[in-house]
């Protein structure tokens, strides 16, 4: 059925192809982050500023209706024809069938700054890689973060070295503005007033591809209450890929101690706000890396990530720039314990970052335009 509608996809593109293309006209595939935040969006208002007239369309958030395939393959697909300019976050497997017209520029700014664990072509396997390396292939423009992310992503999408630019990713920018930061960090404070003067800890656990339909909260709240500081407070922020089927029960009687943010819409504001973030092998550790501010690795089904999962691509206890736990007990006892992993995170800084300047966006736009 999807390689049916990928092939209808390619066929309507090829008719698209009869109207002239706009350099002006962009085609943005945001199905990871829709938002105004991500590198996708970041990307957009800069070239709105620059040239109001600019005309784009979108591809968000997977319509499994009818309606939304059908607009997917007889009007996104003339759209996309009529672009010079593609800019992803994600995957996107149409291009795999579809043959584009000369000069367009397909932009893979991806959705992650970094990465623990293995994706990509790294990962996938049968049908689905043969597909996804000929939907790469089409990558003219690969944004990376440093020249360590570099050799790891042209792997991952099957690109030579001259398709790849460490140029810093555009959503990160706004991590080296601290009026911006102020700003953000008033705006949350002033909706969540009760959360005023408390330790805030963000919890954000990775992708966990059996856990989409029936997700799991293994952290023990109970231990996590008794364990910590009254004034001590969790945010708690799922992935998106299985927020909507988390059931809010599971949080009942934890109330004031344990509160649900995986609906809140800009992750970087969670990021200001936390004195500290327990994460796993989630990307997210990338951004706020850059506070200086204590991680805690949760990895409490590790020894399954490495050996029957996607696995990674250096050793994780040594590879990350905290504590490893595996269980709620000793997360709490790490928490309490004195930090002493201050240096480990500076060299994780800079093995990522090439620049930490605030101008990434600046960078690509300016490779953009001399296309």
């Amino acid at each position: 059925m999807k390689v049916a509608a990928y092939v209808l996809f390619s066929l309507m593109y090829s008719i698209g192809c009869l109207f002239p293309a706009g350099k002006d006209r962009y085609f943005c595939v945001m199905t990871h982050d829709g938002s105004d935040d991500s590198s996708v969006g970041v990307v957009i208002k800069r070239i709105k500023e620059m040239n109001p007239d600019s005309v784009f369309s979108y591809v968000r958030k997977k319509d499994k209706s009818n309606k939304g395939l059908i607009k997917l393959i007889f009007v996104k697909s003339i759209e996309m024809a009529r672009s010079r300019t593609i800019l992803m976050d994600n995957e996107f497997l149409p291009l795999a069938y579809v043959k584009l017209r000369k000069g367009v520029r397909v932009v893979q700014l991806w959705h992650g700054t970094g990465t623990i664990k293995k994706f990509g072509h790294d990962v996938n396997e049968g049908r689905l890689l043969k597909i996804a390396e000929k939907a790469d292939s089409k990558i003219t423009h690969l944004i990376v973060n440093s020249d360590y992310t570099k050799n790891l992503y042209k792997k991952a999408f099957g690109v030579t070295d001259d398709k790849v630019y460490v140029t810093g990713i555009p959503r990160t920018d706004v991590l080296f503005d601290e009026k911006i930061r102020k700003n953000d960090i008033n705006k949350f404070f002033n909706e969540y007033e009760n959360l005023k003067g408390r330790k805030l800890i963000l919890y954000a656990p990775t992708f966990r591809d059996r856990e989409v339909k029936n997700p799991k909260l293994m952290l023990d709240l109970d231990e996590w209450v008794n364990g910590t500081d009254k004034n001590t407070i969790l945010l708690l922020r799922l992935h998106p890929h299985v927020s909507k089927a988390f059931d809010d029960n599971m949080l009942m009687g934890y109330e004031g101690r344990v509160v649900n943010m995986s609906d809140y819409a800009d992750v970087n504001t969670l990021l200001f706000v936390a004195s500290a973030l327990i994460t796993d092998y989630s990307s997210i550790i990338f951004e706020y890396i850059l506070l200086g501010r204590p991680v805690y690795f949760y990895a409490y089904d590790l020894d399954i990530f490495e050996n029957d999962d996607r696995g990674f691509y250096e050793d994780y206890r040594d590879y990350v720039p905290g504590p490893v736990a595996g269980d709620t007990k000793e997360l709490i006892r790490e928490i309490n314990s004195k930090d002493v992993y201050g240096h480990k995170r500076e060299q994780f800084k800079e093995k990522f970052y090439k620049y930490t300047d605030g101008h990434s966006t600046d960078r690509l736009i300016n490779i953009l335009q001399k296309i």
